[in-house]
């Protein structure tokens, strides 16, 4: 997006291949300069107090305001400095200067109290201390004690407002650090789980696939040819899981990477390959207008069709499904009914995963659609998932 800015329609402006200078400062100059500022202002108070001309009064203030480089490291040393030039009346700013310091470095408040009487006694007792009999409680003099507790009071609110500040920042710069921690590793939580779903559903299928050419063999009598094709068969299968391992574990590996980078990921396209590879007596209704679906919405239709085949294959031999593809409630619709097994042929002798079907309803809920599994009343099964296409990508 354009920047709107005085620079930006600044750098809008300018020829082609000028770049504007930039002003550099290193950290070090930076902070030089912020150590140097409050001793300058020292400095031109003192010689604004005491004149041009040297003299005791000068020599202090000068003292005091040098004090002030260490003032981030010994604020009590700097304030006890300071301290003697504010009682005589030769310098003002460099022991406010320390006090702030004082209140900001230290965390205790008693500190920060007694430094803001120390001042507040400097600025108000009398010089010499021999006229403080002299002192009368009337009106100037309230004035001129109200006026030195507030000074000394104000250096101190200053700081430790300084100092809230400061932790206030840290401990919401370290809230967000937690927070996005903690979203990165929800999100990378997310990212398996749902690379664990894809791992169980390819290669459940996968493995369905080479059980049932392997029982062919076994309870067949085939020749030669038909043993070579067989295993050829099982070969290209066994690579094709491998090679799906081998990615989906370098992804687990990864730190955390989009779901995109399994690619290609299947879509409705690949349905009339995934039904006709499957050995089994399946019908495929499905949609024409392949890439017309969100990507999600068809890799979810994808894998509930896959899950279905291999349960047929794992748990009802011989059977025959039908599969339909369709519109349905302003979403897509995938059934998939199969009759009871024939009884020809024994089921395979494979584990079950435990989360095939808990994992397509669960796929089904991410995506906002629902997902429907039973039995039929003749011994077939039946399973119905809807994928709204509002919200999916």
């Amino acid at each position: 997006m354009t920047g709107n800015t005085p620079l930006d329609a600044v750098k809008r402006l300018r020829p082609p291949g000028l770049r504007l200078p930039r002003l550099r400062v290193s950290r070090r100059l930076r902070a030089a300069g912020r150590a140097a500022v409050p001793v300058g202002i020292a400095v031109v108070d003192g010689l604004l107090v005491n004149g041009l001309g040297p003299g005791p009064g000068l020599w202090v203030a000068l003292v005091a305001a040098g004090a002030l480089v260490a003032r981030r490291r010994w604020p009590e040393l700097v304030l006890l400095v300071g301290l003697p030039g504010l009682y005589a009346g030769h310098l003002a700013f460099a022991p406010l200067i320390a006090l702030y310091c004082l209140a900001d470095r230290r965390r205790s408040v008693a500190v920060g109290v007694v430094g803001a009487a120390a001042v507040a006694l400097a600025q108000f007792l009398p010089y010499p201390i021999a006229g403080l009999p002299e002192l009368a409680p009337d009106r100037e003099t309230l004035i001129t004690a109200l006026d030195s507790c507030v000074l000394g009071a104000g250096a101190v609110v200053l700081g430790r407002t300084a100092r809230l500040r400061r932790e206030r920042q840290r401990e919401i710069a370290q809230a967000r650090e937690r927070e996005h921690r903690l979203l990165a590793e929800r999100t990378l939580s997310t990212e398996r789980a749902w690379l664990a779903r894809e791992m169980h559903d390819v290669v459940a299928h996968q493995v369905s696939l080479i059980s049932l050419q392997a029982g062919a063999l076994q309870v067949g009598d085939p020749d030669a040819a038909t043993v070579r094709t067989t295993a050829g068969v099982v070969r290209d299968l066994s690579a094709k899981t491998l090679t799906e391992l081998q990615h989906m574990v370098g992804v687990l590996r990864a730190d955390g990477v989009a779901p995109s980078t399994l690619a290609p990921q299947p879509r409705l396209a690949d349905l009339p390959a995934l039904v006709r590879d499957s050995g089994l007596r399946a019908t495929l209704t499905a949609p024409e207008a392949a890439g017309h679906w969100p990507r999600a919405v068809e890799r979810a239709a994808y894998r509930t069709v896959q899950e279905a085949l291999t349960n047929v294959r794992k748990h009802a031999p011989g059977a025959e499904v039908d599969i339909q593809v369709q519109p349905l409630d302003g979403g897509l619709g995938v059934e998939i009914r199969n009759t009871p097994a024939d009884g020809a042929a024994a089921p395979p002798d494979l584990p079950g995963g435990g989360h095939g079907l808990a994992g397509l309803r669960e796929r089904a809920q991410l995506l906002g659609g629902s997902f429907r599994s039973e039995r039929e009343p003749g011994g077939g099964f039946r399973i119905l998932a809807v994928f709204p296409c509002r919200g999916a990508f």
